[in-house]
This record gives structure tokens, C-alpha cells and sequence, in this order.
């Protein structure tokens, strides 16, 4: 008979140390002790439930709506492992690929540009679009997103003294920057602001059906448009080297027109929004910054940081991987919440703090890895000069509400608020 040694478990053929690892993991993944997402109580702190995956280890499980536990990333090391590790995939139409709602689990079975697709495909899409948010392109943008800014300050001070800061001022710079750079017409923008709030809040998966519907038919119309008559924008550009060179097909034009543009204004909206709520309630903060203008670039990282509007960024492993002493299987789901990344104090020492003086620049509000986001140089430059401009227009700007009345978005959308009145 052979003899089995006494390093190695009968049963799995494991050591003693592995093993335990084995069952705690199995343990771990039979029992998720959080529910994800969840809404925050504070419309710039991560939700006050996730608590125990900020103590704990740097994965951890939750569960989703339908009840599937899934791994949750919270360290920030280990984040930004895994967001480059090839065997985590991002296409969503995947089987296993985790839904973290009803509505997204409805209609995950269509593509997504950019987002959604694994390379090769990613990499062709991507090296597309890189010419156009190259820091040099965006650097020329910047005066034209100066006008913008202070067109719409002029108006918010001709109808003042107050205003809901939201439509008045942090929707429309995005929204005429991206259509600017994208040669898609201003004059479309409540119909397409409209579809775009359909396609990430629903509320149900009819909606998100019917607003991609209606967006993909607009691009379609408006690329037949453009082949008429050509103008000077980015989706100009993809028409003449991508769509009439056959390097591309008409459809994969228009998913990534919809990326570019819902993508190009909601999320920077929305940090305008949230993170001039954030400045109203962090007067000292604000005080330095209006002292030291020159420290907007780091505030801006800052805030990206602290705020974390996207929290939750979706993953399925196609092998397994071996991390931090886990072994994440083949088929299972994993959620990035970014929010709690960015609040590793391994990473940001006192994290849950406001700190322009801090190097925050390797937060991962953008993502990391091949997915991480290619209008980031945009972004941060419509909030640059978007908050200096708007703080230096109006000096004495503050709540026209009381904080807690003010109504901010649920955590199972992209973060910010829902309106922001505001007067000076």
C-alpha cells in the first residue's frame, strides 16, 4: 500500500494549509454577507453597508439581486492586478458574466463597444479613437470648453440669483463638448440626453431596449447624413478612414458613436454636479482652493478619488486565477467597487478625507488596464475648468436647500446628483 504523507490530505491530495484555504474559500463563497449595490446615505461617502468589505480582506463576497454570490475587489493592489490580468473578460454577453440588476441582466445579450468586448476587438476599436483624446487634442479643445463654460455662466448670472445647477450647468458642458468633438448636432440634445438616462436608469429593461433602439436608428439617420454632406467631427472622421475603407461596418460605427457620446456627458455631468455639492460641504477645502487655484489639477484627482461615481465595474474570469491567496474560478463573476477601492487607506492614508495635497493619481475612478477610460483626459479637463470657472464667476455660490433634502441618485446608476439648487 502506498503511503500517503502526512503533508497531504487524503481526501483532496492537498496540504493541511491549502486545504483550509480551500474550505474557507468554499465557506466564503456558500455565504456572501453583502448585498451589492446599495444606496448611499451620503451622496459622496460609499454606502454605509459596505462597511465590513472595507475591513476586511482585498476580495471578499457579495450577492446580487437575483441572489448569485459573486467576488468583490476592495483592495487597491489587488485592483489594479486584476484589471490588467486578460483572463478577467468584459464581455458581457457571456454567461457567466455577473448582472447587478434585473434590467442589466435583461439586456446584457447585446454588445457594447469599448465596454463590452475583449481584445482583439477591443484593440481595434480602441486604437480608432485614441488620435482624438490624445493629451494634445484635448489641450486644444480647452479653449473652445472655456467658452462653453463661461456662455453658460453668463446665463446662469442673467436669470440669477439662483439656479438648479444640474440642467443649468454641469449636463450642458459635457453635452456640448462631446457633441462638438463627436460633429453630432446640440440641437438633438434632449433627445439624446433623454435616451441616455433610459439606457443607465431604466427603469425597466423595456426602457434600456427602446433607448438603444432609438439611439442606434438617430446614429444611422445621422451618419446617412454625414455621408451626404461631411462636417469636421470625430464621427466625420470614422465615416471617411473607418466606415468607406470597409475597416469597419456600419454597426460598429453606431455602438461606438452611443459609447462616445452617453459615456462623454453622463459621467462628467455628474462628477460636476456631485463634486460641487462635495466643495458647498467641505467649505475649508474649498477656501484652499479658491486660495491656490493652481492645486484645481490635484483637487480634480481628488475628487475623482473621493467621489467614485462609477462603483462597480464588471468582470468574468474565463481560467481560474490565483490572487491574494484566492483562487478566483473559471466562470465566476467579479465586481471592482470602486468606491471602496479608492478608500484602501494601504493606498490613501486617512482616505475618507479631502486632501488636495495628496497624491491621488493612481486611483482607479477611470478604471485601470487596457479598459481604462479613453476620455480621461477629457473629463478632467471639462471639470477643471468647469469648477475654477464656476467658483470664480460666483464667489458667495452656496445650497439654496437644506443638504439632506437634496435628492441624489440610487446606487444602482452611475453616482451623482439628481438636482442641485444652488444660489449665490
Amino acid at each position: 500500500m502506498t503511503e500517503i504523507p502526512l503533508t497531504q490530505s487524503p481526501a483532496t491530495g492537498l496540504s493541511p494549509a491549502a486545504e483550509l484555504s480551500a474550505v474557507r474559500s468554499a465557506a466564503t463563497r456558500i455565504q456572501p454577507s453583502v448585498a451589492f449595490p446599495q444606496d448611499r446615505t451620503c451622496p459622496y461617502h460609499p454606502p454605509a453597508a459596505y462597511a465590513p468589505l472595507r475591513e476586511g480582506r482585498p476580495l471578499s463576497r457579495i450577492s446580487l439581486f437575483d441572489g448569485r454570490g459573486v467576488w468583490v475587489v476592495t483592495g487597491h493592489a489587488v485592483a489594479r492586478e486584476l484589471l490588467a490580468d486578460p483572463r478577467l473578460s468584459s464581455d458581457r454577453t457571456l454567461p457567466a458574466f455577473p448582472a447587478v440588476t434585473e434590467r442589466f441582466a435583461a439586456s446584457r445579450n447585446r454588445r457594447v463597444a469599448l465596454l463590452g468586448v475583449d481584445d482583439p476587438e477591443h484593440h481595434v476599436q480602441r486604437r480608432m479613437l485614441v488620435p482624438s483624446f490624445t493629451l494634445k487634442r484635448i489641450g486644444a479643445l480647452r479653449p473652445g470648453i472655456q467658452e462653453t463654460v463661461d456662455r453658460l455662466l453668463d446665463r446662469m448670472a442673467e436669470q440669477g440669483p439662483s439656479a438648479e445647477l444640474v440642467n443649468d450647468f454641469a449636463l450642458p458642458v459635457p453635452s456640448m463638448v462631446i457633441c462638438a468633438l463627436l460633429g453630432v448636432p446640440y440641437g438633438d440634445h434632449d433627445f439624446f440626453e433623454a435616451q441616455s438616462r433610459r439606457l443607465l436608469r431604466g427603469p425597466a429593461a423595456a426602457d434600456i431596449e427602446e433607448a438603444r433602439d432609438q439611439l442606434d436608428a438617430y446614429f444611422d439617420s445621422l451618419i446617412d447624413r454625414k455621408q451626404k454632406d461631411p462636417g469636421d467631427g470625430l464621427l466625420d472622421e470614422l465615416i471617411h478612414d473607418q466606415l468607406r475603407e470597409g475597416r469597419a461596418d456600419r454597426e460598429e460605427l453606431i455602438a461606438l458613436a452611443t459609447i462616445l457620446l452617453v459615456a462623454g456627458h453622463e459621467t462628467t455631468a455628474n462628477m460636476i454636479s456631485l463634486g460641487t455639492f462635495t466643495l458647498l460641504r467641505h467649505p475649508e477645502q474649498l477656501a484652499e482652493l479658491r486660495a491656490e487655484p493652481a492645486l484645481m489639477p490635484a483637487a480634480v484627482e481628488e475628487l475623482l478619488r473621493f467621489l467614485s461615481i462609477a462603483d462597480g465595474l464588471l468582470r468574468v474570469a474565463t481560467e481560474d486565477i490565483e490572487v491574494a491567496g484566492t483562487t478566483i474560478r473559471e466562470d465566476e463573476g467579479v465586481v471592482f467597487s470602486t468606491s471602496v477601492i479608492n478608500r484602501d487607506e494601504h493606498a490613501f492614508p486617512e482616505p475618507d478625507a479631502l486632501d488636495w495635497r495628496r497624491s491621488a493619481r493612481h486611483h482607479v475612478a477611470f478604471g485601470f488596464g487596457v479598459h481604462q477610460c479613453l476620455g480621461q483626459n477629457l473629463a478632467r479637463a471639462e471639470m477643471e475648468i468647469a469648477l475654477l470657472s464656476l467658483f470664480d464667476r460666483f464667489p458667495g455660490l452656496r445650497l439654496a436647500a437644506p443638504a439632506d433634502a437634496i435628492a441624489f441618485k440610487p446606487g444602482d446608476t452611475i453616482q451623482g446628483m439628481l438636482e442641485l439648487p444652488v444660489t449665490w
